[in-house]
Protein backbone atom coordinates (compact mmCIF):
# COMPACT_ATOMS: atom_id res chain seq x y z
CA UNK A 1 0.00 0.00 0.00
CA UNK A 2 2.91 2.38 0.63
CA UNK A 3 3.99 1.74 -2.93
CA UNK A 4 0.45 2.11 -4.22
CA UNK A 5 0.02 5.65 -2.90
CA UNK A 6 3.51 6.77 -3.92
CA UNK A 7 3.60 5.57 -7.55
CA UNK A 8 4.50 8.47 -9.84
CA UNK A 9 4.58 9.00 -13.59
CA UNK A 10 7.95 10.73 -13.74
CA UNK A 11 8.02 10.98 -17.54
CA UNK A 12 4.40 11.81 -18.38
CA UNK A 13 4.26 8.73 -20.58
CA UNK A 14 1.13 7.38 -18.92
CA UNK A 15 -0.86 10.61 -18.49
CA UNK A 16 -4.25 10.77 -20.20
CA UNK A 17 -4.57 14.13 -21.98
CA UNK A 18 -8.15 15.15 -22.80
CA UNK A 19 -9.36 17.52 -25.51
CA UNK A 20 -10.72 19.96 -22.89
CA UNK A 21 -7.22 20.42 -21.48
CA UNK A 22 -7.58 18.19 -18.46
CA UNK A 23 -4.78 15.76 -17.66
CA UNK A 24 -5.81 12.52 -15.94
CA UNK A 25 -3.04 10.85 -13.96
CA UNK A 26 -4.02 7.19 -14.23
CA UNK A 27 -0.75 6.05 -12.64
CA UNK A 28 -0.39 8.33 -9.61
CA UNK A 29 -2.68 8.24 -6.59
CA UNK A 30 -3.88 11.85 -6.85
CA UNK A 31 -6.55 11.30 -9.49
CA UNK A 32 -9.98 9.79 -10.14
CA UNK A 33 -10.14 6.83 -12.49
CA UNK A 34 -10.88 3.11 -12.37
CA UNK A 35 -7.25 2.55 -11.37
CA UNK A 36 -7.96 4.35 -8.10
CA UNK A 37 -11.30 2.63 -7.62
CA UNK A 38 -9.70 -0.80 -7.78
CA UNK A 39 -6.92 0.42 -5.48
CA UNK A 40 -9.49 1.49 -2.92
CA UNK A 41 -11.34 -1.83 -3.25
CA UNK A 42 -8.20 -3.84 -2.53
CA UNK A 43 -7.45 -1.81 0.56
CA UNK A 44 -11.05 -2.10 1.74
CA UNK A 45 -10.92 -5.89 1.52
CA UNK A 46 -7.76 -5.80 3.62
CA UNK A 47 -9.40 -3.47 6.18
CA UNK A 48 -12.41 -5.79 6.46
CA UNK A 49 -10.17 -8.69 7.27
CA UNK A 50 -7.60 -7.04 9.54
CA UNK A 51 -9.06 -3.77 10.79
CA UNK A 52 -5.86 -2.05 9.70
CA UNK A 53 -6.18 1.64 10.64
CA UNK A 54 -3.46 2.87 8.29
CA UNK A 55 -5.21 1.36 5.27
CA UNK A 56 -8.54 2.79 6.42
CA UNK A 57 -6.90 6.20 6.75
CA UNK A 58 -5.62 6.05 3.17
CA UNK A 59 -9.14 5.28 1.94
CA UNK A 60 -10.70 8.13 3.94
CA UNK A 61 -8.07 10.58 2.72
CA UNK A 62 -8.63 9.70 -0.93
CA UNK A 63 -12.35 10.45 -0.69
CA UNK A 64 -11.70 13.63 1.34
CA UNK A 65 -9.36 14.84 -1.40
CA UNK A 66 -11.26 13.78 -4.51
CA UNK A 67 -15.00 14.11 -3.80
CA UNK A 68 -14.92 17.93 -3.45
CA UNK A 69 -13.07 18.19 -6.78
CA UNK A 70 -15.50 16.00 -8.68
CA UNK A 71 -14.95 14.53 -12.13
CA UNK A 72 -16.67 13.47 -15.35
CA UNK A 73 -19.14 10.62 -14.99
CA UNK A 74 -18.28 7.53 -17.02
CA UNK A 75 -18.18 3.77 -16.57
CA UNK A 76 -14.73 3.79 -15.01
CA UNK A 77 -15.14 6.75 -12.68
CA UNK A 78 -18.02 4.97 -10.94
CA UNK A 79 -15.53 2.40 -9.64
CA UNK A 80 -14.61 4.18 -6.35
CA UNK A 81 -18.24 4.15 -5.23
CA UNK A 82 -18.13 0.44 -4.47
CA UNK A 83 -15.72 1.20 -1.64
CA UNK A 84 -17.64 4.33 -0.62
CA UNK A 85 -20.81 2.25 -0.28
CA UNK A 86 -19.01 -0.10 2.08
CA UNK A 87 -17.62 2.89 4.00
CA UNK A 88 -21.08 4.42 4.29
CA UNK A 89 -22.46 1.24 5.84
CA UNK A 90 -19.88 1.62 8.60
CA UNK A 91 -20.11 5.42 8.90
CA UNK A 92 -23.31 6.85 7.35
CA UNK A 93 -22.22 10.40 6.56
CA UNK A 94 -24.92 12.42 4.75
CA UNK A 95 -22.44 13.90 2.27
CA UNK A 96 -21.39 10.40 1.22
CA UNK A 97 -25.00 9.33 0.73
CA UNK A 98 -25.59 12.29 -1.57
CA UNK A 99 -22.74 11.19 -3.85
CA UNK A 100 -23.92 7.58 -3.86
CA UNK A 101 -27.46 8.64 -4.77
CA UNK A 102 -26.29 10.97 -7.54
CA UNK A 103 -23.97 8.55 -9.30
CA UNK A 104 -26.28 5.53 -9.10
CA UNK A 105 -29.17 7.63 -10.44
CA UNK A 106 -26.97 8.65 -13.38
CA UNK A 107 -26.31 4.99 -14.22
CA UNK A 108 -30.03 4.26 -14.20
CA UNK A 109 -31.49 7.35 -15.87
CA UNK A 110 -32.57 7.25 -19.54
CA UNK A 111 -30.75 10.56 -20.05
CA UNK A 112 -27.76 9.47 -17.94
CA UNK A 113 -25.38 6.74 -18.99
CA UNK A 114 -26.19 5.78 -22.62
CA UNK A 115 -27.40 2.23 -23.11
CA UNK A 116 -26.66 -0.11 -25.99
CA UNK A 117 -29.02 -2.41 -27.81
CA UNK A 118 -30.52 -4.84 -25.28
CA UNK A 119 -30.05 -2.16 -22.60
CA UNK A 120 -26.39 -2.82 -21.90
CA UNK A 121 -24.23 -0.22 -20.17
CA UNK A 122 -22.28 1.54 -22.93
CA UNK A 123 -18.61 1.59 -21.97
CA UNK A 124 -18.03 5.34 -21.93
CA UNK A 125 -14.56 6.44 -20.76
CA UNK A 126 -12.85 9.83 -20.42
CA UNK A 127 -11.64 10.05 -24.00
CA UNK A 128 -14.17 7.98 -25.96
CA UNK A 129 -17.92 7.36 -25.79
CA UNK A 130 -17.53 3.94 -27.48
CA UNK A 131 -21.08 4.01 -28.93
CA UNK A 132 -22.75 0.62 -29.06
CA UNK A 133 -19.90 -1.13 -27.23
CA UNK A 134 -19.93 -3.55 -24.29
CA UNK A 135 -16.64 -4.24 -22.47
CA UNK A 136 -15.93 -6.93 -19.90
CA UNK A 137 -14.50 -4.30 -17.50
CA UNK A 138 -17.96 -2.79 -16.96
CA UNK A 139 -19.26 -5.40 -14.53
CA UNK A 140 -16.47 -4.63 -12.08
CA UNK A 141 -16.31 -0.88 -12.61
CA UNK A 142 -20.00 0.12 -12.60
CA UNK A 143 -22.33 -2.83 -12.12
CA UNK A 144 -20.99 -4.01 -8.76
CA UNK A 145 -21.17 -0.45 -7.36
CA UNK A 146 -24.76 -0.15 -8.62
CA UNK A 147 -25.76 -3.37 -6.91
CA UNK A 148 -24.15 -2.38 -3.62
CA UNK A 149 -25.73 1.07 -3.67
CA UNK A 150 -29.09 -0.50 -4.50
CA UNK A 151 -28.90 -2.68 -1.42
CA UNK A 152 -27.69 0.22 0.70
CA UNK A 153 -30.40 2.65 -0.39
CA UNK A 154 -33.19 0.05 -0.56
CA UNK A 155 -33.54 0.45 -4.32
CA UNK A 156 -34.53 -3.00 -5.59
CA UNK A 157 -34.73 -1.72 -9.16
CA UNK A 158 -31.01 -0.89 -8.98
CA UNK A 159 -30.24 -4.42 -7.86
CA UNK A 160 -32.39 -5.90 -10.63
CA UNK A 161 -30.62 -3.73 -13.19
CA UNK A 162 -27.25 -4.99 -11.94
CA UNK A 163 -28.45 -8.58 -12.35
CA UNK A 164 -29.65 -7.79 -15.85
CA UNK A 165 -26.30 -6.28 -16.79
CA UNK A 166 -24.52 -9.49 -15.86
CA UNK A 167 -26.85 -11.43 -18.16
CA UNK A 168 -26.50 -8.98 -21.06
CA UNK A 169 -22.71 -9.01 -20.82
CA UNK A 170 -22.57 -12.79 -20.64
CA UNK A 171 -24.80 -13.00 -23.72
CA UNK A 172 -22.40 -10.99 -25.89
CA UNK A 173 -18.96 -11.52 -24.37
CA UNK A 174 -18.87 -15.17 -23.31
CA UNK A 175 -16.84 -17.43 -25.62
CA UNK A 176 -18.71 -20.73 -25.79
CA UNK A 177 -15.63 -22.48 -27.17
CA UNK A 178 -13.31 -21.78 -24.23
CA UNK A 179 -15.51 -20.47 -21.42
CA UNK A 180 -13.37 -17.31 -21.40
CA UNK A 181 -14.63 -13.82 -22.23
CA UNK A 182 -13.89 -11.59 -25.18
CA UNK A 183 -12.75 -8.08 -24.30
CA UNK A 184 -15.66 -6.40 -26.06
CA UNK A 185 -18.67 -6.48 -28.36
CA UNK A 186 -19.68 -3.88 -30.96
CA UNK A 187 -23.39 -3.66 -31.82
CA UNK A 188 -22.53 -1.47 -34.80
CA UNK A 189 -20.45 -4.08 -36.58
CA UNK A 190 -21.89 -7.12 -34.74
CA UNK A 191 -18.47 -8.47 -33.78
CA UNK A 192 -16.13 -9.09 -30.82
CA UNK A 193 -13.34 -6.87 -32.18
CA UNK A 194 -10.11 -8.93 -32.20
CA UNK A 195 -11.82 -11.77 -30.28
CA UNK A 196 -9.09 -11.29 -27.69
CA UNK A 197 -9.19 -13.48 -24.61
CA UNK A 198 -7.39 -10.75 -22.70
CA UNK A 199 -6.26 -11.79 -19.25
CA UNK A 200 -6.99 -8.73 -17.14
CA UNK A 201 -10.40 -8.27 -18.74
CA UNK A 202 -11.14 -11.87 -17.87
CA UNK A 203 -9.91 -11.42 -14.30
CA UNK A 204 -12.59 -8.79 -13.68
CA UNK A 205 -15.12 -11.52 -14.38
CA UNK A 206 -13.37 -13.99 -12.06
CA UNK A 207 -13.60 -11.33 -9.36
CA UNK A 208 -17.06 -9.95 -10.13
CA UNK A 209 -19.02 -13.23 -10.17
CA UNK A 210 -18.14 -14.34 -6.61
CA UNK A 211 -18.58 -10.73 -5.48
CA UNK A 212 -22.12 -10.36 -6.82
CA UNK A 213 -23.18 -13.79 -5.51
CA UNK A 214 -21.88 -12.94 -2.04
CA UNK A 215 -23.19 -9.36 -2.15
CA UNK A 216 -26.74 -10.42 -3.04
CA UNK A 217 -26.60 -13.46 -0.72
CA UNK A 218 -27.95 -15.62 -3.53
CA UNK A 219 -29.06 -18.99 -2.12
CA UNK A 220 -28.27 -22.38 -3.60
CA UNK A 221 -30.92 -23.28 -6.14
CA UNK A 222 -31.40 -19.67 -7.23
CA UNK A 223 -31.39 -19.73 -11.04
CA UNK A 224 -29.31 -16.55 -11.40
CA UNK A 225 -26.70 -17.92 -9.00
CA UNK A 226 -26.59 -21.25 -10.82
CA UNK A 227 -26.13 -19.52 -14.17
CA UNK A 228 -23.29 -17.38 -12.80
CA UNK A 229 -21.57 -20.35 -11.17
CA UNK A 230 -21.74 -22.33 -14.40
CA UNK A 231 -20.30 -19.34 -16.26
CA UNK A 232 -17.44 -19.00 -13.76
CA UNK A 233 -16.71 -22.73 -13.77
CA UNK A 234 -16.37 -22.74 -17.56
CA UNK A 235 -13.86 -19.90 -17.38
CA UNK A 236 -11.83 -21.43 -14.56
CA UNK A 237 -11.56 -24.79 -16.34
CA UNK A 238 -9.68 -23.04 -19.12
CA UNK A 239 -7.65 -21.00 -16.65
CA UNK A 240 -6.50 -24.17 -14.92
CA UNK A 241 -5.41 -25.59 -18.28
CA UNK A 242 -3.53 -22.46 -19.41
CA UNK A 243 -1.71 -21.43 -16.22
CA UNK A 244 2.04 -21.25 -16.83
CA UNK A 245 3.58 -24.27 -15.14
CA UNK A 246 6.86 -22.62 -14.16
CA UNK A 247 5.67 -19.22 -12.89
CA UNK A 248 2.02 -19.71 -11.90
CA UNK A 249 1.13 -16.66 -14.01
CA UNK A 250 -1.10 -16.36 -17.06
CA UNK A 251 -0.22 -14.85 -20.41
CA UNK A 252 -1.75 -11.47 -21.24
CA UNK A 253 -3.64 -13.32 -24.00
CA UNK A 254 -4.67 -16.36 -22.02
CA UNK A 255 -4.67 -18.73 -24.98
CA UNK A 256 -1.47 -17.39 -26.60
CA UNK A 257 1.80 -18.53 -24.98
CA UNK A 258 3.75 -16.16 -27.24
CA UNK A 259 2.25 -13.18 -25.37
CA UNK A 260 4.01 -12.06 -22.19
CA UNK A 261 3.14 -13.31 -18.70
CA UNK A 262 1.14 -10.72 -16.75
CA UNK A 263 0.93 -10.38 -12.97
CA UNK A 264 -2.08 -8.13 -12.31
CA UNK A 265 -4.47 -10.47 -14.11
CA UNK A 266 -2.87 -13.38 -12.27
CA UNK A 267 -3.58 -11.66 -8.96
CA UNK A 268 -7.21 -11.12 -10.00
CA UNK A 269 -7.56 -14.76 -11.03
CA UNK A 270 -6.03 -15.86 -7.73
CA UNK A 271 -8.44 -13.72 -5.74
CA UNK A 272 -11.53 -14.79 -7.64
CA UNK A 273 -10.67 -18.49 -7.73
CA UNK A 274 -9.76 -18.70 -4.06
CA UNK A 275 -12.81 -16.71 -2.99
CA UNK A 276 -15.08 -18.87 -5.14
CA UNK A 277 -13.61 -22.02 -3.56
CA UNK A 278 -14.05 -20.55 -0.07
CA UNK A 279 -17.69 -19.70 -0.81
CA UNK A 280 -18.31 -23.20 -2.16
CA UNK A 281 -18.91 -21.97 -5.71
CA UNK A 282 -16.03 -23.98 -7.20
CA UNK A 283 -14.64 -27.41 -6.31
CA UNK A 284 -11.84 -27.47 -3.74
CA UNK A 285 -9.49 -28.91 -6.35
CA UNK A 286 -9.13 -25.42 -7.82
CA UNK A 287 -7.56 -24.12 -4.61
CA UNK A 288 -4.17 -25.37 -5.81
CA UNK A 289 -4.53 -23.27 -8.98
CA UNK A 290 -5.28 -20.17 -6.91
CA UNK A 291 -2.46 -20.73 -4.44
CA UNK A 292 0.04 -21.34 -7.23
CA UNK A 293 -1.05 -18.02 -8.71
CA UNK A 294 -0.58 -16.33 -5.32
CA UNK A 295 2.98 -17.63 -5.20
CA UNK A 296 3.54 -16.30 -8.70
CA UNK A 297 2.34 -12.89 -7.52
CA UNK A 298 4.63 -12.99 -4.49
CA UNK A 299 7.55 -13.86 -6.74
CA UNK A 300 6.92 -10.62 -8.69
CA UNK A 301 6.77 -8.25 -5.70
CA UNK A 302 10.09 -6.46 -5.40
CA UNK A 303 11.81 -5.05 -2.31
CA UNK A 304 10.02 -1.72 -2.76
CA UNK A 305 6.63 -3.46 -2.50
CA UNK A 306 5.88 -3.03 -6.18
CA UNK A 307 4.11 -5.71 -8.19
CA UNK A 308 6.10 -5.97 -11.40
CA UNK A 309 5.11 -7.46 -14.77
CA UNK A 310 1.89 -5.41 -14.84
CA UNK A 311 0.45 -4.23 -18.16
CA UNK A 312 -0.73 -0.64 -18.52
CA UNK A 313 -4.39 0.29 -18.99
CA UNK A 314 -5.64 -1.34 -22.17
CA UNK A 315 -8.15 0.12 -24.60
CA UNK A 316 -10.10 -2.05 -27.04
CA UNK A 317 -7.71 -3.69 -29.48
CA UNK A 318 -8.40 -4.33 -33.17
CA UNK A 319 -5.72 -7.02 -33.37
CA UNK A 320 -4.17 -9.59 -31.06
CA UNK A 321 -0.80 -7.91 -31.53
CA UNK A 322 -2.23 -4.78 -29.92
CA UNK A 323 -2.45 -6.62 -26.59
CA UNK A 324 1.06 -8.02 -26.90
CA UNK A 325 2.43 -4.51 -27.38
CA UNK A 326 0.94 -2.92 -24.23
CA UNK A 327 3.71 -1.55 -22.02
CA UNK A 328 4.58 -2.99 -18.62
CA UNK A 329 4.63 -0.54 -15.67
CA UNK A 330 3.61 -0.47 -12.01
CA UNK A 331 -0.03 0.62 -11.60
CA UNK A 332 -2.48 1.11 -8.71
CA UNK A 333 -4.65 -1.79 -9.88
CA UNK A 334 -1.62 -4.10 -9.90
CA UNK A 335 -0.93 -3.22 -6.28
CA UNK A 336 -4.60 -3.55 -5.41
CA UNK A 337 -5.17 -6.90 -7.07
CA UNK A 338 -2.07 -8.22 -5.31
CA UNK A 339 -3.52 -7.00 -1.99
CA UNK A 340 -6.81 -8.78 -2.81
CA UNK A 341 -5.03 -12.03 -3.66
CA UNK A 342 -2.82 -11.99 -0.59
CA UNK A 343 -5.68 -11.09 1.76
CA UNK A 344 -7.82 -13.90 0.33
CA UNK A 345 -4.92 -16.32 0.74
CA UNK A 346 -4.72 -15.34 4.43
CA UNK A 347 -8.12 -16.99 4.93
CA UNK A 348 -6.24 -20.27 4.60
CA UNK A 349 -3.59 -19.51 7.24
Amino acid sequence: MDNLVSIEDTTGEFLLRLEDGRIIDTKGWNGWEWTHGIGLFGMWRYVEQTGDEKALGIIHQWFADQLPRGTTKNINTVSPFLTLAYLYERDPRPEWRAHLEEWAAWLMAPDGLPKTEDGGFQHIVYNDENPGELWDDTLMMSVLPLARIGLLLNKPDYVEEARRQFLVHIKYLFDTRTGMWFHGWDFGGRHNFARALWARGNCWITVAIPEIIEMLALPEGDAFRTFLVDTLAAQVRTLAATQDEASGLWHTLVDDPTSYLEASATAGFAYGILKAVRLGLLPGSYEAVGLKAVQGVIDHINEAGELTQVSFGTAMGDSLQFYKDIALTSMPYGQSLAICALAEALHRV
